[in-house]
């Protein structure tokens, strides 16, 4: 998708640039994406494509800090790249407002049109496109499988970033499946570094036996654990 995204413009623009650009956007910090990037990178050699070869990559991360997406989106506007790789909600909002130009690919974790982002999906309409992982419509079945995999639970916290967009539906969700399963749930919330150590349990409650991230692009994300 994106390297077909790219075709146009770098041929009309030939005589300007050596190499087509792609924006990355994040609104999460570099550390909670290697998988991603690993696959990123995977599927750009699949289409003949290498960095530093005949791609550049520009990163803009947001660390967490959602108030500076509008300001790294309008660095890679500036930076006239071919097209922009949004990664998150948060992030495709920030760029669908910082564009009606550059093509918008998005990778997010619930309806793209309930989020809208675009009209619809069959005919998206204009310059985004992408696809939704269903990462927040799957959290509630987590929360499920996580009971059942560890029997002894009594009670599973959930830490989550609150400024995170999809932050009120999550926990909506994971509330009814908790009730559903009839498990007792507590929500943490937590968006900087220091909230989350403050927000884990103490040394001498028991360790966490698993943990997921619903909201990929909070820096808190969000993680479980039992006692």
């Amino acid at each position: 998708m994106l390297t077909a995204l790219m075709i146009g413009p770098r041929a009309a623009r030939a005589q300007q640039k050596a190499m087509p650009v792609i924006g990355f956007l994040a609104g999460a910090s570099p550390g909670a994406f290697p998988p991603f990037v690993a696959g990123f990178y995977q599927g750009l050699s699949e289409a003949g494509y290498a960095e530093g070869q005949n791609l550049v990559i520009e990163y803009r991360w947001a660390e967490g800090r959602f108030d500076r997406l509008r300001a790294l989106v309008a660095d890679l506007v500036d930076r006239k790249v071919d097209v922009i790789l949004a990664v998150g909600g948060v992030s495709a909002l920030a760029a669908k407002a910082g564009t009606s130009t550059i093509p918008i690919v998005f990778v997010v974790g619930r309806d793209p049109v309930e989020f809208r982002l675009v009209d619809s999906l069959s005919r998206p309409g204009g310059n985004l496109t992408g696809f939704n992982d269903l990462l927040i419509e799957l959290t509630p079945k987590r929360l499920e499988l996580l009971s059942e995999l560890v029997s002894q639970v009594g009670a599973i916290a959930m830490l989550i970033n609150p400024t995170n967009s999809n932050a009120a539906r999550v926990t909506t969700d994971l509330q009814e499946a908790a009730r559903a399963k009839g498990v007792r749930l507590q929500i943490l919330k937590a968006s900087t570094e220091a909230e989350i150590d403050a927000a884990f349990p103490s040394s001498n409650s028991k360790p966490a036996r698993s943990s997921w991230a619903p909201t990929p692009s909070s820096k808190a994300g969000a993680s479980s654990w039992w006692r």
